[in-house]
């Protein structure tokens, strides 16, 4: 197949994608590190294992920012950014719903669009995928810090020569055609400095608070001896949302489209064509609370008339700037707001935004923010997560917005500076929670 290449407008940026088969549901590749459309289906081995899956599907591929033949702004996506430009191709595609294939690093992204976007990710495939790529205590098959190092180095000063994809690719490794199209793939997918900032902000992603919210059917695939990404990972990922279905595959590479692909193909196959839409109430989402400080003290001083003038300016400003970071306003609370976002790093905007504009009116708010699975009730929300984020209102002094570790955590590259204030007990919610203050820079 030789699809033409077709770009959709994310916000400034112009993502470039193509489209193949005609199947009865659509699937949309995320692809891992870097990519280049116009070159994947040059290579016998990808092309196959491409023109295999458009064969019983409505095939969706897509360079992300800052890569192949994508737009490339003057600093890397964060994951939020990356999840508008996913929706973007599927909306100018005409997708409304479609299972998302993430390989690789692009699994880290679609667990977090499949959870946050449940109506829109019909369903979620991941292979060969990580939820974090640095090593802890608590996630110990990720590389230390000195192996990604090394990694850097290789990046920078190495990327012109040919590529060494025993790693990757072993099984197909001694072949030098291979290793020369790889390297040229790498190279016309992205610049040596862009390839080695995706990387460095790819080992800042840890997305394993999201697992559990993911509500749709989920397909798990992971080689035995994967020398990427180890089958542990793969194996735990499974365990972490509820029903996924964990196959682990004998084989050495990382990338699908090296040894047998047909297995990988076969499963996704029998995945996509029996599985039913999923009714969702409940989904992942970024929860900010905000109130005045002080406001009965205010409302005191100040008389009924002018403190319900205030309030109304206060209200107006509010409204405004969730909407401005594309968020949805869920209630006014008297004295402060819920509202809900697709991303944390648009939530933290928000918040210092509204912070720095009721200040001009002699006011002062704290925000708390979390991300967790929310409740849809109605126009309403609920759950844990929701109480969480009030908890973490109540820690914030005058102009502060304070965000749990799992918001720190889905924000690199966002541009947010974080402060570590500990761990801290929040009324009500078991356990000890590790709280942040932040700086929009």
């Amino acid at each position: 197949m030789q699809p033409e290449i077709r770009y959709a407008k994310s916000g400034d940026i112009h993502v470039a994608y193509v489209v193949a088969g005609d199947g009865p549901v659509d699937i949309v590749c995320a692809p891992g590190w870097v990519s280049n459309v116009g070159l994947l289906l040059e290579n016998p081995l990808t092309a196959r294992f491409y023109n295999r899956l458009a064969q019983f599907s409505r095939l969706i591929i897509f360079d992300k920012r800052g890569t192949g033949l994508s737009d490339k702004p003057g600093r890397m996506p964060t994951l939020e950014e990356r999840m508008d430009d996913l929706r973007a191709v599927m909306d100018h595609a005409g997708s409304e719903s479609a299972y998302i294939f993430g390989m690789s690093e692009g699994g880290s992204m679609s667990m977090l669009f499949a959870a946050t976007y449940p109506k829109k990710a019909r369903g979620l495939i991941l292979f060969g995928s990580f939820a974090k790529r640095e090593w802890s205590e608590d996630y110990p098959w990720a590389p230390t810090p000195q192996q990604r190092q090394k990694f850097y180095d290789k990046v920078e000063n190495h990327w012109h020569e040919d590529m060494d994809i025993s790693t990757i690719a072993p099984s197909i490794a001694s072949d030098p055609a291979q290793a020369r199209f790889f390297a040229q793939y790498m190279r016309l997918s992205a610049s040596p400095s862009a390839a080695l900032e995706l990387a460095k902000m790819n080992t800042g992603i840890d997305v394993r608070d999201v697992l559990g919210c993911i509500s749709v059917p989920t397909l798990v695939l992971h080689r035995t001896h994967d020398g990427d990404a180890h089958v542990d990972e793969g194996r735990w990922i499974a365990s972490q949302i509820p029903d996924a279905k964990f196959v682990e595959l004998p084989g050495v590479d990382h990338i699908p489209y090296a040894g047998d692909m047909d297995t990988i193909l076969d499963l996704v196959e029998e995945f996509v064509t029996g599985s039913p839409p999923q009714q969702v109430d409940r989904v992942l989402s970024t929860v900010l609370i905000t109130d005045i400080v002080g406001s009965t003290r205010i409302a005191a001083e100040f008389g009924d008339r002018k403190w319900r003038s205030l309030l109304e300016t206060h209200n107006d400003i509010v409204a405004r700037s969730v909407q401005r970071h594309r968020g949805r306003l869920i209630k006014l609370t008297g004295d402060g707001m819920l509202a809900t976002f697709d991303g944390p790093g648009r939530a933290i905007r928000c918040g210092h935004d509204i912070s720095e504009l009721v200040n001009q009116l002699g006011l002062n708010i704290r925000g708390g923010i979390h991300t967790g699975e929310i409740e849809l009730i109605g126009k309403d929300v609920g759950g844990i997560s929701v109480h969480i984020a009030s908890r973490i209102t109540d820690q914030a002094p005058a102009g502060g917005i304070f965000v749990s570790q799992t918001v720190k955590d889905l924000s690199s590259g966002s541009g947010v500076s974080f402060e570590d204030l500990g761990a801290r007990e929040l009324a009500g919610v078991p356990g000890n929670w590790r709280i942040y203050s932040t700086r929009s820079n």
